[in-house]
């Protein structure tokens, strides 16, 4: 489309074939020519989605909003592939690289993925809260931020515990199930990890339960449908839930006490009834309450400013960028002063007595 981010495809075929596959949160399209002796080669496309792309097949007459990328069908009437992106979080790029920092997909992967973390253990990565290192997708490809506080909400882990300490019990309890009983067959070892998940198995089998599902649990535009994913979840945004901003700002809904690395503040209480806004954008950014938003509310409410105020004013002005406002203070001092008009000495003398009059003093002039 002409508002998309993306690059410009330079693929061309008169028919060709789309594949895809997945790793983590990046998926790969491979568009490749069905006649063989044409000498178009096969192009790659690899997708971020953000927090809002997805793709969807529509009447190309029916194009949706924010529709970036479009594949066209050479059926009649003709129906289109689209890349959608209301929020413009997602991007594609050309190539079939994945991004280098990120580690194995969590579902495609999980053998990779668990290795992956338990041996790396000693990262400075690990000595943030367990709920800021499920993000971290160098470790927890394919974790976001609804799936995080699922996962920890069935093992009852409280979000802020150190990931060390969370993550090293895993590997001590490995090694003991090993030593207590290596004869034990690939099924019972399956079937006791079905009874007693821990938390890596977790952040392979709770995205499964969703990709299994997803027809029905992912589909905005049907409520029903996005109704059945609502329900789906037992801690994200439901009701009676506590919630608190991690140190990257991201929301993170628990039950229980949060953990020793808890931000400062109190843990914020879901209301019991649900909120349609905050179920709609759960992300959306607070807006930001300028000073001077603060003063015009004072004025109109006539009462004096607190001392909390003050301090909130002081804060966002600390905030604020200080090098606009230096540019500006310099354009100012900066300008030439103009020479000012020659006033008769009658008027200096008028305007003198007229002073001292306003400030209630008497004399001559």
């Amino acid at each position: 489309s002409a508002v998309g981010r993306g690059p410009e495809v330079p693929f061309r075929s008169e028919a060709y074939r789309i594949s895809a596959i997945a790793r983590g949160k990046e998926l790969r399209l491979t568009l490749s020519a069905l006649d063989p002796a044409a000498a178009t080669p096969p192009q790659d496309l690899v997708f971020r989605f953000g927090m809002s792309g997805s793709f969807r097949l529509c009447p190309a007459a029916e194009l949706p909003r924010h529709a970036h990328l479009r594949f066209l069908t050479r059926e009649s009437p003709p129906r289109a592939l689209c890349f959608v992106d209301p929020r413009r979080f997602g991007s594609w790029r050309l190539g079939d690289a994945w991004q280098p920092e990120r580690g194995p997909c969590v579902v495609s992967e999980y053998q990779a993925f668990r290795g992956n973390v338990l041996k790396n253990l000693d990262d400075r990565a690990f000595d943030k809260p367990i709920c800021e290192v499920l993000l971290n997708q160098k470790y927890f490809n394919g974790i976001g931020n609804y799936l995080r506080a699922e996962i920890l909400y069935r093992l009852k882990i409280p979000p802020f515990e150190k990931a060390r300490t969370v993550l090293e019990a895993l590997k001590d309890q490995e090694q003991e199930r090993r030593k207590k009983d290596p004869s034990l067959t690939l099924s019972k070892k399956v079937k006791l990890r079905q009874e007693n998940p821990d938390l890596l198995e977790l952040c392979h089998t709770v995205p499964m339960e969703v990709i299994m599902a997803e027809k029905q649990l992912f589909d905005p535009q049907h409520s029903d449908n996005y109704a059945a994913f609502k329900n789906w979840l037992q801690c994200y945004l439901v009701p009676g839930m506590s919630s608190l901003r991690d140190r990257s700002g991201r929301t993170i809904w628990f039950q229980g006490e949060p953990g020793p690395m808890a931000p400062k503040g109190e843990p914020r209480k879901t209301p019991r009834k649900k909120s349609p806004q905050l179920k709609a954008d759960p992300e959306a950014p607070t807006p930001k309450v300028t000073p001077r938003a603060l003063k015009q509310r004072r004025r109109a409410t006539a009462n004096p400013p607190t001392s909390e105020e003050r301090e909130e004013e002081k804060e966002e002005e600390a905030d604020g960028p200080r090098k606009g406002r230096a540019r500006r203070r310099k354009k100012v001092t900066a300008a030439p002063a103009l020479p000012e008009p020659e006033v008769p000495l009658s008027v200096r003398r008028s305007r003198r007595t007229s002073a001292r009059r306003g400030r209630g003093e008497t004399g001559s002039p």
